[in-house]
């Protein structure tokens, strides 16, 4: 496999690319691409740690180089939420750096699975989309959001609150990947039952767990090692896919549209990327009503991106 993370240098870049070096199989290229001046060394500081994967980091002008040949793209590039910075301030300045990088993978690796990290992933995964529409090499399958995070954290809550083994619990969940509109499907999880006052105890706490971070990093980053850890978990689901092995994970992807026109749901996984999106089963009555109320946002977010590559 060719692997390559664009915003390698970043801190979810470097907690991802550090998982990576290690969990690749034998005989992996990784391939680091950052226009911050310090990626030559995250990869030198990498190359140091003995698996038999390859490291390479390529800078500003060398995108083409990180990117030739990739049968992975996975993008945590752009600025991370600080606190008081809104969705709004987030989507002016990622989506921008979203569509270079975008047109990079459409000119060098059309073909390779695309994961996309950079927030907010709502409305900047229908920006990768649109640039290979129009380079008229758009293939939903391979284009994913990557909304992992949402689900090892509802894992890690879900098994504290309880008193489960964590490795043992499974958290579906669906819609989209910021505030409401992500919606951790409690009702299916199974070997725990749930309360009324713990589901909407634990659903906000799992839909605002960005904020508790970067509340308590105190202005010092957000979900950084998290999320690398996230990425790099979908990140061996697609390898697996590519592999032949039958992979069902979540991801946030343009399906058949009857909730929205990208949405988070289960899929399988492929050498083609999705070869099967499967439905997320049936929801308890707070957890419809919640995708009901959330929908609306959602649709917003998705018409920003759209809107942003159309002007």
């Amino acid at each position: 496999m060719k692997v390559a993370v664009l915003g390698a240098a970043g801190g979810i870049g470097q907690a991802l690319s550090l998982l990576l070096k290690t969990q690749l199989p034998a005989g992996s290229e990784l391939s680091l691409y950052d226009v911050a001046p310090v990626v030559p060394g995250v990869a030198v500081d990498l190359s140091h740690i003995p698996t038999d994967v390859k490291v390479a980091g390529f800078g500003r002008d060398d995108l083409s180089g990180a990117l030739t040949g990739a049968d992975i793209v996975l993008i945590p590039a752009g600025m991370p939420r600080k606190p008081g910075m809104d969705r709004a301030d987030l989507f002016n300045v990622n989506a921008g750096i979203i569509k270079v990088l975008a047109e990079g993978i459409v000119a060098n690796c059309p073909k390779a699975l695309v994961g996309v990290i950079t927030n907010p992933v709502n409305g900047t995964v229908p920006i990768v989309a649109e640039v290979f529409k129009k380079a008229g090499t758009y293939d939903a399958a391979r284009v994913f959001g990557v909304t992992t995070l949402d689900v090892i954290r509802s894992e890690a809550f879900v098994a504290e609150l309880k008193g489960l083994d964590v490795a043992t619990v499974k958290v579906p969940v669906i819609g989209g990947h910021s505030g409401t509109t992500i919606l951790p499907l409690l009702s299916q999880v199974e070997g725990a039952t749930f309360s009324d006052e713990e589901v909407a105890a634990l659903t906000p706490r799992i839909q605002n767990a960005g904020t508790e971070v970067v509340e308590a990093k105190a202005g010092g980053g957000s979900a950084t090692l998290s999320m690398g850890a996230a990425a790099a978990r979908f990140c061996m689901s697609l390898v697996k896919g590519l592999q032949g092995e039958d992979v069902v994970d979540y991801a946030y992807v343009e399906g058949n549209g009857a909730d929205a026109q990208f949405f988070a749901q289960p899929v399988r996984l492929g050498v083609n990327g999705v070869i099967e999106i499967l439905p997320y089963g049936e929801l308890s009555a707070f957890e419809q009503q919640a995708k009901e109320d959330m929908l609306d946002t959602l649709k917003k977010d998705i018409k920003e991106g759209v809107d942003f590559m159309a002007s």
